[in-house]
């Protein structure tokens, strides 16, 4: 039996129940109106599954739990939809397009646009500074794959125009990655200072633009791995050099290929797996309940005026 079938969301009316319950701990929210718990579930042979009707009188629209997420309109069933986001967040090093197509049994097309929907709800713009007082983050950049526009003759010999990807690691804690245009102070500093808290003992490798974060934080150590240096002690990145590992085995092994335009929400996803890893008591199920709640009030289309948009 596969263990799909055992989820709670294996089937479709599982699959509302699941969600609703999930979405709504306090009871239906009407997305019209924004209000809670005053709803009627619609029954019937011709009523279609999961629909409520709003009591205020002013209201009185009709909704699913899918309206107002990356699920409204979608075509796919909800359970499989549901059964997406646990694949991916089961999975320590992602699952691709292709294997939620086999798995799921839909086309490679649809699989490929419900996996950026699922990423596009693991992203969380609204979190709290890292660290603090008597706690540790290390930072570190690397690069992976070419931005856009840069010729094969440059990518056949080494060429520079990579994307940066920048990651800071709470040791024990959550990581937070960015795709940064390049490794100037004005460029990191920014980002560092808005998700880092003042009081937090700072970690980094001995490249020049960290070395004015000695003025910013707690303390600022630095390894020198040009020196072959990995570690004095409790001074190390060997944190945010494991999630980097984890990251790259899974963009090249799993997806293969990412453009500069979806960079954004495969680190979401590759953030929130980590952030919610087993070593911190979170499991499958759990991981999976905590990317759901983040689809809420968000939309991803398959033609968009910006570069947000999946393509």
């Amino acid at each position: 039996m596969s263990i799909l079938s055992k989820l709670p969301f294996h089937d479709e009316a599982a699959a509302f129940e699941y969600l609703e319950k999930t979405l709504w701990p306090d009871g239906p929210v009407c997305p019209h109106c924004g209000t809670i718990g005053t709803a009627t579930k619609l029954q019937g042979k011709a009523t279609r599954m999961g629909v409520w009707k709003c009591n205020e009188k002013e209201c009185r629209k009709q909704f699913t739990v899918k309206v107002g997420t990356v699920f409204e309109h979608g075509r796919i069933p909800l359970h499989k939809m549901l059964q997406a986001v646990y694949l991916l967040c089961c999975s320590k090093k992602g699952c691709s397009s292709h294997q939620l197509h086999r798995i799921l049994q839909i086309t490679y097309k649809s699989a490929w646009f419900l996996s950026h929907r699922i990423r596009e709800a693991m992203r969380d713009g609204t979190l709290a500074p890292m660290g603090g007082a008597g706690e540790t983050v290390e930072l570190d950049e690397t690069f992976f794959g070419f931005q856009a526009g840069v010729n094969k003759q440059v990518r056949r010999h080494g060429g520079q125009f990579r994307n940066i990807v920048m990651t800071l690691v709470a040791r024990g804690g959550s990581a937070r990655s960015f795709h940064i245009e390049g490794t100037t102070l004005g460029q990191m500093l920014p980002i560092i200072r808005a998700n880092i808290q003042r009081e937090t003992a700072v970690m980094t490798d001995e490249a020049s633009w960290y070395k004015p974060l000695g003025n910013e934080f707690a303390s600022h150590n630095a390894v020198n791995h040009s020196a072959e240096e990995w570690a004095r002690g409790a001074i190390h990145t060997n944190t945010v050099e494991g999630y980097y590992s984890i990251f790259k085995r899974g963009m090249k092994g799993a997806y293969q290929h990412c453009s500069e335009k979806h960079l954004h929400r495969y680190l979401a996803e590759f953030d929130l797996r980590y952030s919610n890893r087993s070593a911190r008591g979170i499991e499958d199920t759990a991981r999976t309940a905590i990317a759901l709640r983040g689809i809420v009030g968000k939309r991803l289309t398959y033609r968009a005026p910006d570069s947000a948009a999946a393509g």
